[in-house]
């Protein structure tokens, strides 16, 4: 397909429900912990896959959280998520597009548990270093305070060690958002998109390779924004893979 035309503006079933869903995870992670004191995002948010607190659902659920100290993260995934996804639902079908979203977001918690293995696997086997060498230096880049004659019990070692590997938590629905946007360019090549610091539209397939540029950059930068970068990326990487799994078997366009 090489034109763009809006197919339609009105709200398709899965995007609609996706967005109800999703406002309604993000009211109840605000009113839970205060009503009683249930954490939802501790439950439900992506953990670590080394820590005590990572179950295997949080692929799935993770997806439908969002930060709680403000209405910005979830207002922009949803607004995004209408923008882009409406007519990709319409062009696939309520079913193909589902399929489509949890892929991409499951996946894009896949890369960015990969992502926190490098750093925590590195902090989990300094504690179990120590827990043997007693080498307190082992532990300086992952606890403050600590002096040549600090020592620390196993069980507080333990506690110091479960508290880093479970602090790694992500949430939000950025992951399949951003398969969704590489869908979008895909599908609606000739689509014109605007970029703040560009004072004139260009094409989708433009757009999202500029996009995968800077969350690369930043991802790789460590930029400390609390943005799961590798995870929008891994959303892109998931989604083309299976975009080009659907062109080779003959399945993308219907």
């Amino acid at each position: 397909m090489n034109n763009y035309e809006p197919i339609n503006r009105n709200f398709p079933p899965i995007i609609k429900n996706l967005i109800i869903i999703n406002v309604l995870c993000w009211l109840a992670s605000i009113t839970l912990p205060r009503a009683f004191n249930i954490d939802i995002v501790e439950l439900f948010g992506l953990h670590y896959w080394g820590s005590e607190a990572f179950k295997p659902y949080q692929f799935i659920t993770y997806m439908f959280l969002h930060d709680t100290s403000s209405v910005g993260h979830l207002f922009f995934n949803m607004f995004g998520l209408w923008m882009f996804g409406k007519d990709i639902e319409l062009f696939w079908g309520r079913n193909k597009f589902l399929i489509f979203y949890f892929f991409t977001g499951i996946g894009a918690g896949i890369i960015q548990e990969l992502v926190w293995h490098i750093d925590l696997s590195r902090a989990a086997e300094a504690f179990n270093m120590y827990a043997s060498t007693k080498d307190i230096t082992l532990l300086k880049p992952y606890l403050t305070n600590l002096t040549e004659h600090t020592y620390i019990p196993i069980g507080r070692l333990m506690e110091l060690k479960e508290q880093i590997l479970s602090s790694a938590v992500t949430v939000g629905a950025s992951g399949a958002l951003f398969g969704i946007l590489l869908a979008f360019a895909m599908i609606f090549p000739q689509a014109r998109m605007m970029l703040l610091f560009l004072p004139f539209p260009i094409r989708a397939p433009y757009f999202v390779a500029i996009y995968a540029v800077v969350e690369l950059f930043c991802g790789v930068a460590q930029t400390a924004d609390g943005v799961a970068h590798f995870a929008h990326l891994g959303g892109m990487i998931f989604g083309l893979i299976l975009i080009l799994f659907w062109k080779k078997s003959g399945k993308f366009y219907n």
